[in-house]
């Protein structure tokens, strides 16, 4: 597993913080861990898959 922060996430997705976060709060995101503030952490295989999926359906 290669862990991704949420500022990691939103960077590779080209989308602001708080879209990460309510995707992860929606579980459309899931996020494998949580750091010391609380704050999700991402498997990086998972987060390219759902970069997939989203551009199949028509964009994140």
């Amino acid at each position: 597993m290669t862990p991704m922060t949420t500022e990691q996430v939103a960077e590779f997705l080209s989308v602001k913080v708080e879209r990460v976060r309510r995707l992860a709060r929606e579980n459309l995101l899931i996020a494998k861990d949580h750091d010391e503030n609380g704050q999700p952490i991402f498997d990086k295989d998972d987060v390219e898959k759902y970069k997939e999926l989203a551009k199949r359906l028509g964009g994140i």
